[in-house]
């Protein structure tokens, strides 16, 4: 597994070795864009919004828009110093919870701790305290320049980390449009469909739910891959020794050439005058 974050995990004096890996993994089927006309993949460019000319990597700066059109540059420099002077820090469990004191709306990402040089003994025993008391560490982590809020707990033989969202991430209930107030409902309606969740009660048993579209979709590249239903992106047009410029000035400077050379039709028809 890829290493995500390398450090250390410590509750009270107890200090850990740890290294973070990604629990989850997306496994949506990646489509990507073509032009119609010959089947050439879509690419995108950094293009400046004022004077519309493609930027390079060299040539970008991070900035913060504190209000419409007015920014604050952020050097490099300084978000490498502030990212060092945290990521420097233990992670420290500040406190125990129950887990079921967290509402799922606060979970983002999932990510096992594994532990690193020296750090078996130490891991294993946090592990069996978390397992008996029945509690999750809470604790705070840099991860990608954010700090996040973290909750630490056993998965099966492992210990796991969970990345909080903070309170003010989680968006006010009471903004939600249109959700009715308490209404009255009938007792036949509420005992049916009582009745009816009963009835659709079982063991949460995850290998049983599957990705319907997903597998469809694949199904289908299948059957087109297998039908010879493909197609191939046309070649890349080899550019001539001349480019475009260069073209057009020679062009240019031919008809120039031309123009030079060619009499003017006034002086010849004084010649043919003082002929006659």
């Amino acid at each position: 597994m890829h290493t995500v974050w390398k450090g250390s995990i410590s509750f009270g004096l107890v200090n850990i070795p740890v290294k973070l890996h990604a629990a989850t993994e997306d496994r949506d089927v990646k489509l990507r864009q073509l032009h119609k006309e010959c089947n050439a993949p879509i690419s995108y460019k950094k293009v400046c919004t004022s004077c519309n000319a493609e930027v390079k990597p060299e040539d970008i700066v991070k900035a913060y828009e504190y209000t419409k059109g007015k920014f604050v540059v952020l050097d490099d420099d300084d978000l490498k110093a502030l990212k060092k002077e945290n990521e420097d820090k233990a992670v420290e469990i500040v406190d125990f919870v129950k887990l079921e004191e967290i509402d799922p709306i606060y979970f983002e990402r999932t990510y096992f701790l594994a532990p690193d040089k020296g750090g078996a003994k130490a891991y294993a025993l946090l592990r069996a305290a978390l397992g008996d008391s029945d509690k999750i560490g809470i604790a705070k982590i840099i991860i990608r320049q954010k700090e996040q809020l973290a909750a630490v707990r056993v998965y099966k033989n492992a210990l796991m980390l969970e990345t909080i969202h903070y309170p003010d991430e989680v968006r006010k209930v009471e903004d939600v449009p249109n959700v009715p107030e308490a209404e009255n409902v009938q007792k036949k309606e509420l005992d049916v469909a009582l009745m009816l969740i009963e009835q659709l009660t079982t063991p949460f048993e995850p290998e049983k739910y599957k990705d319907e579209y997903r597998e469809a979709l694949l199904e289908l590249i299948e059957a087109k891959k297998a039908g010879k239903e493909t197609v191939t992106a046309a070649e890349r047009e080899t550019p001539a020794a001349t480019n475009a410029t260069d073209l057009m000035a020679a062009l240019q400077a031919s008809l120039e050439k031309t123009t030079k050379k060619k009499p003017a039709p006034k002086k010849r028809a004084a010649a043919k005058k003082k002929k006659a």
